[in-house]
């Protein structure tokens, strides 16, 4: 069965780039480059993959760009641009011709200012996405998971991807019934899709275990169903619980009791449906 990764980070490690990498995170603070990652999906029969930003920069957006064309199998790239800012318009047309450009993210989750996504000049430039057909994927808390619904209504031909499946706050013998509430009505959205990535991070702990995670798949599942679920790996953030090995073969067990149709969608029809 065909696979893609819709969801990986790469990184030339530094301590001024990459602040949100403490020394808690001993095993991030290394480069992270597309033959470090060929050779995890060669191990996983994963075929093709999408780069997603881990900077907030245009010059993140162009790097990974040329990363993308030098490699055949990185199939596209969610980059980021200044999208509450007057001239984003314009900024975008320098991008129009960059076929593996597939999307754009902002690190919203990070934003000290909780009514983010109500700001008006990044609606603008959500909006102005449209005439480029690019997707956006919304990095987010599960309690910025309210503020997301009606920032989703305002842009209903707009294609959104929610990663990590909203970061609940997922403890053993701890349900986030807040999370399971606010991401069931996002899901009522159809133009909304989600990742099952970035999971096992979101444990509290040093352990986790496919118990843990399941009610949050079978949430999520149940929510977007099999047409709108996709596979990520948050690679190489996942490293800081799990390999990517152990990762795919933990998503494979927990898709296991879908159709074989459905197994298709989750784990390569939908990211290509989502980000063309």
């Amino acid at each position: 069965m065909k696979r893609i990764d819709s969801h990986h980070h790469f990184w030339k490690y530094s301590d001024d780039q990459y602040p949100w990498i403490s020394e808690a995170m001993g095993v991030l603070r290394k480069n992270f480059l597309p033959n470090d990652l060929l050779a995890e999906t060669l191990s996983t029969n994963v075929s093709g993959v999408i780069s997603v930003q881990a900077r907030q920069s245009v010059e993140e957006t162009n790097w990974m760009l040329s990363l993308a064309d030098n490699h055949d199998w990185i199939r596209g790239v969610i980059g980021w641009l200044p999208l509450a800012m007057p001239n984003i318009a314009q900024q975008m047309e320098g991008f129009r011709n960059e076929k593996k450009l597939c999307g754009l993210r902002h690190v919203v989750q990070d934003e000290q200012d909780d009514g983010f996504l109500t700001r008006p000049d990044f609606n603008k430039g959500i909006r102005a996405m449209k005439e480029f057909g690019w997707v956006y994927d919304l990095l987010i808390y599960a309690r910025q998971l309210p503020l997301a619904i009606p920032f989703v209504d305002q842009h209903p031909g707009q294609v959104f991807v929610l990663d990590h499946i909203a970061k609940p706050t997922i403890q053993p013998g701890r349900y986030d019934a807040a999370w399971d509430r606010d991401l069931r009505e996002l899901a009522k959205r159809p133009n909304v899709f989600c990742k099952f990535s970035g999971v096992a991070t979101e444990v509290r702990g040093q352990t986790w275990s496919i118990p843990t995670i399941m009610p949050y798949w079978e949430t999520a599942l149940e929510a977007f169903g099999p047409n709108r679920m996709m596979f990520g790996s948050d690679w190489p953030v996942c490293n800081l619980k799990i390999s990517y090995y152990d990762w795919v073969g933990t998503v494979t067990e927990l898709t296991s009791k879908l159709s074989e149709s459905e197994q298709s969608n989750f784990w390569h029809t939908n990211a290509i449906r989502a980000y063309g």
